[in-house]
């Protein structure tokens, strides 16, 4: 049963965020997963890729997660469907969002928090009603992760291969998301 986001709320992302989000994913913790150390983004690299214009062209919409009002996290969701480059080709279904984030600080790893940061992102992103599911893809070796994931409700469906490399397959329907919300609306 996904946790409630009481702490964390979600903002959209600005330009002003930029270097920001540019000195966050040169953080050793996210370079790990997000790109690796021959992928470090320059703040040349981040202003052209993560410009909230250029998100929007690709069906992508960026978030700030704050804690308490503070900065903690960066999170982002997009439309699996038609984003191209060798990712969800198969995908048939509009309603169908990706999503991927991560916690700023390594010192807030392991504390429930990324947990309440994707539940945040699954309650906004379900209350579009056009969204049917949403989805991710851990690599395999992203044991926190995937863990988080599940903490937050989503199920995973299998091993798949993605333009980055083996990825564990994991997703929330919009079902399964207003089940666990009628068993925690209901529970005493």
């Amino acid at each position: 049963m996904p946790l409630t986001s009481h702490r964390v709320v979600l903002r959209l992302m600005t330009a002003g965020d930029l270097p920001m989000l540019h000195e966050w994913l040169n953080r050793p913790h996210i370079v790990e997963w997000w790109g690796g150390d021959e992928n470090r983004p320059s703040l040349e690299d981040v202003q052209r890729d993560y410009m909230p214009e250029h998100l929007a062209r690709e069906n992508t919409t960026a978030y700030i997660a704050l804690l308490d009002g503070e900065p903690m996290g960066y999170a982002q969701s997009y439309v699996a469907m038609g984003s191209g480059g060798g990712w969800w080709e198969a995908e048939t279904d509009p309603g169908v969002r990706g999503i991927d984030q991560s916690l700023a600080d390594s010192e807030q790893l392991g504390k429930g928090l990324g947990t309440l940061l994707v539940c945040a992102l699954t309650e906004l992103l379900f209350a579009d009603p056009s969204v049917t599911k949403i989805q991710t893809d851990p690599a395999p070796e992203n044991h926190r992760a995937i863990r988080c994931y599940e903490k937050a409700g989503f199920v995973r469906q299998g091993t798949i291969t993605t333009p980055d490399g083996p990825a564990v397959y994991m997703v929330q329907t919009r079902r399964d998301f207003e089940r666990a919300r009628g068993a925690a609306l209901l529970a005493p």
